[in-house]
């Protein structure tokens, strides 16, 4: 008695400690329909995706809280992305392998709740941010190639445009700008990330060394553009990025095997 009551009080310190329970149920949830796509057909594929959407928009909403005219709004799509590019990378990794990466899919889903929550507190990192962005931007981009292969474009490239699309909205709203301007930098980010994939489909590169381009120009050009905001020159920003791209194609390139 006396164990299992000092063992409730453990508990009940521990669910105090946790930062609003629900981000902890939300990430179990989108973890375990993350697992289920993995093994799933293309149809039960595209439902649990669906599920991902709902899950990640309804949530976000219930556990981020009420919006706020100077955080913009693409932040709450932001925990849906991230569990459909799960549900997507999880079918590149071996089943037997996978089943044991369910704990730890679970724990990244709820940092990027939890770092949206600590954003809306004020307390977030901008760094962290845009790494978290460049890694959904990645594992969405390998997962959506790998499963309709590069053959098939402009398909898989079109889905991974829609998919960035939230990404690149998040971090315009991240450096300070909204409306209309956020749109506009973030189409333009699109673009950026889409004339990079299309030159990475047409020289047949390796699935993963594709997305990992994408990925780095996703970060590259927000990196740019914050620069920019910053009052840096034009010319040192165009020699600085351009050169770590052109270093990313040029890795590519040597990984490429025809």
């Amino acid at each position: 008695m006396i164990s299992r009551l000092f063992g409730d009080r453990r508990r009940l310190a521990v669910l105090r400690r946790i930062d609003r329970p629900a981000a902890v149920m939300l990430a179990a949830a989108q973890a375990l329909v993350a697992a289920i796509g993995w093994f799933s057909d293309p149809i039960w594929l595209s439902v649990a995706v669906a599920v991902q959407l709902a899950l990640g928009g309804i949530g976000a909403v219930r556990v981020i809280g009420p919006a706020r005219g100077e955080l913009g709004l693409a932040r709450y799509s932001i925990p849906a992305t991230a569990g459909i590019a799960a549900t997507l990378f999880g079918r590149l990794i071996p089943g037997g392998v996978s089943l044991l990466l369910v704990p730890i899919v679970g724990v990244i889903l709820w940092s990027v709740t939890y770092l949206e929550m600590r954003i809306e507190r004020g307390t977030g990192g901008r760094t962290l941010g845009d790494l978290q962005l460049t890694a959904i931007t990645f594992a969405g981009s390998a997962g959506m190639l790998a499963l309709f292969g590069t053959q098939t474009w402009p398909t898989p490239l079109i889905l991974v445009v829609i998919l960035v699309l939230p990404l690149a909205q998040r971090a315009a709203e991240a450096r300070g700008t909204l409306g209309a301007e956020a749109l506009g930098q973030a189409l333009l980010h699109v673009l950026v990330v889409a004339q990079v994939g299309a030159g990475a489909v047409l020289l047949d590169l390796p699935l993963i060394v594709t997305a990992a381009l994408l990925a780095l120009a996703f970060y590259t050009w927000a990196g740019a553009v914050d620069a920019l905001g910053g009052g840096a020159s034009g010319r040192s920003v165009a020699v600085e990025f351009g050169a770590l791209v052109l270093l990313g194609l040029v890795v590519g390139l040597f990984v490429y095997r025809p």
